[in-house]
């Protein structure tokens, strides 16, 4: 009987071990990430945890190393971290997706420091070096992106006079750093069919020679935009593919998990045929310009979840131009008008009519589409707030996300009007370096420095987020934090030091606030259990380098769903 109960309580101890057994197995983990600076970004001050757990794409568990070691399994890969940082994947607040394959295949125009187009001389070297079959084939035009008026030591635009130099057998078009203007050559021109009897399109601007009705090949906006579509898409399937592809690697090598397209119109297809082809391999989420909104709203992907990573979140409405390209719609003149305006020039609406605004903006209220709105001079803000007035007081106003786009000469009593209409603001601090000390020259030193205002905006009580409109710059989101934060221009000037940001708000602004903006929140934005496992580790720690180090971090993996998608060589 002794020998019974000894044999019945070793099978009971046996039983308890297997269970236990059991029960750490489906319990275990993917994958267990420690030994760096892992911050969850939750909450108003940073958070710091050991470890972090991944388990079927999302985060499992965070904690103390010793507590999520304890869902180490047989095969639960261990990752050390090695001191470096881990934070939340990045989500642009906005950018163009689709058009990031113009800036990594095109012959590359940006000025120093992102690239080496210094003066028009450069312009046409890097072009002519850019120009051979298997680079005109992509599309059929010799095509660059980036090139800047304000940085180029001449200090004008290119016409079709500078790009004939390069060539007059073969198309040429080059888009402006804003991306509101192209330039194109005679033959482009011709292609275009825009010649001496062309009137200009409502909402553009076909530049012609001095006395003469001849266009000179630089297009503004509408007379622009709609044309680049013909240089700057694919021509075959095969191309088609390389253009997504060298566009997606770029977004991964900057530590995007969810990208957005800020205008949809045709390459909304593209992004669709890359989808069903199940090529996407981050989140995008897609705006679709007002005027294609009835082609392509009844889609399948018109929804809050995303179809084979890919969804269209809302509409995109555009009402005026570049700021820096002095097509911004303003209430006082610029101090420098462009080439053939007169000294009382303002820019220009792109939507002149309030009550085409207003029918517009309705359609969205009545479908409950989000709507994002690019308003850069303060009159398009005077424009926006005053139509979509009236309509919040008809269809209400609750959560709809409604975006204010860029802002950059806001005045701050539109800060308080926009807090009311629940509008977030998502801006474009990259402007204080990249043009800073051209702004002072456009409208003076004491608006100069208010452009951009984030520190304003918050004290306001806005939500915000930043963004790096990619790719009018490189989608390089650890500058946007850094020019957040620092807001020095090109020649080293404080532009707004009162606006600045502190570098864990920069981050919130790229993590948690934009998962909120693009009503994502409770799956992304933050490291928390539940949540997606969109991931990024940094070669060094935002919160603890010095202020100008920022710029210089490098992201070293980038993980979507617990998948490693991107590693640095």
């Amino acid at each position: 009987m002794k020998n019974f109960s000894i044999l019945l309580i070793t099978l009971c101890i046996l039983s308890c071990d297997n269970s236990t057994k059991k029960t750490t197995l489906e319990q275990s983990a993917n994958t267990i990430y420690f030994n760096g600076d892992i911050i969850t970004m939750e909450g108003d001050e940073p958070n710091y945890v050991d470890a972090l757990a991944i388990k079927d794409g999302l985060i499992y568990r965070l904690g103390s190393k010793e507590e999520i070691m304890e869902f180490q399994g047989d095969s639960t890969e261990l990752i050390d971290l090695k001191g470096k940082t881990m934070l939340p994947g990045f989500i642009d607040g906005h950018s163009h997706f689709a058009n990031f394959a113009g800036q990594a295949i095109g012959a590359q125009l940006l000025p120093p420091p992102d690239a080496s187009a210094k003066d028009i001389p450069a312009i046409i070297d890097l072009l002519k070096k850019w120009n051979t079959p298997e680079n005109r084939e992509l599309t059929g035009w010799i095509f660059g992106t980036g090139f800047d008026d304000s940085v180029i030591s001449e200090k004008r635009f290119l016409t079709k006079h500078d790009l004939d130099k390069v060539s007059t057998e073969f198309p040429i078009m080059i888009t402006h750093i804003s991306g509101h203007f192209a330039v194109v050559n005679s033959k482009g021109l011709e292609l275009l069919k825009i010649d001496e009897n062309s009137q200009n399109p409502e909402g553009g601007i076909i530049r012609r020679e001095k006395n003469s009705n001849e266009p000179n090949g630089v297009l503004e906006e509408l007379a622009a935009i709609p044309y680049m579509s013909k240089a700057l898409s694919p021509a075959t399937p095969e191309a088609a593919l390389r253009f997504f592809e060298a566009g997606q690697d770029m977004a991964l090598s900057y530590g995007y998990t969810t990208a957005q397209e800020g205008r949809a119109m045709q390459n909304h297809e593209l992004l669709v045929k890359m989808a069903d082809a199940n090529r996407l391999k981050i989140d995008v989420v897609s705006y679709v310009d007002y005027l294609f909104i009835d082609k392509y709203i009844d889609s399948t992907y018109s929804s809050k979840k995303y179809n084979n990573r890919y969804r269209i979140g809302g509409m995109k409405v555009t009402l005026d131009g570049s700021p820096q390209g002095r097509t911004a719609w303003k209430t006082h003149p610029y101090l420098i008008p462009p080439d053939g305006a007169d000294k009382d020039y303002l820019g220009y609406p792109a939507i002149p009519n309030d009550e085409d605004l207003i029918a517009i903006y309705e359609k969205a209220f009545k479908n409950n589409w989000q709507v994002l709105t690019h308003a850069n001079g303060d009159a398009a803000m005077d424009q926006m707030i005053r139509t979509l007035e009236p309509l919040t007081e008809k269809y209400g106003n609750d959560d709809r996300r409604f975006v204010l786009i860029h802002g950059q000469y806001i005045r701050l009593e539109q800060l308080d009007e926009f807090k009311n209409l629940n509008v977030i603001g998502s801006f474009f601090p990259l402007h204080t370096f990249y043009w800073g000390d051209w702004h002072e020259q456009l409208i003076g030193e004491e608006l100069g420095q208010k452009i951009s205002p984030t520190r304003s905006a918050l004290n306001k009580g806005m939500n915000i987020t930043i963004h790096t409109d990619a790719p009018v710059a490189l989608p390089n989101l650890m500058r946007v934090v850094w020019t957040s934060v620092a807001r020095t221009s090109r020649s080293g000037k404080i532009i707004g030091e009162n606006e600045r940001l502190t570098p864990y708000e920069a981050l919130k602004a790229i993590t948690d606030w934009s998962a909120y903006q693009h009503f994502e929140e409770e799956t992304k934005g933050t490291l928390t259990e539940g949540k997606f496992a969109d991931l990024v580790v940094l070669s060094d720690n935002p919160l603890k380098v010095e202020v100008d180090d920022i710029k210089n971090i490098l992201v070293l993996k980038t993980i979507k769903d617990g998948k490693l998608i991107y590693e640095h060589k």
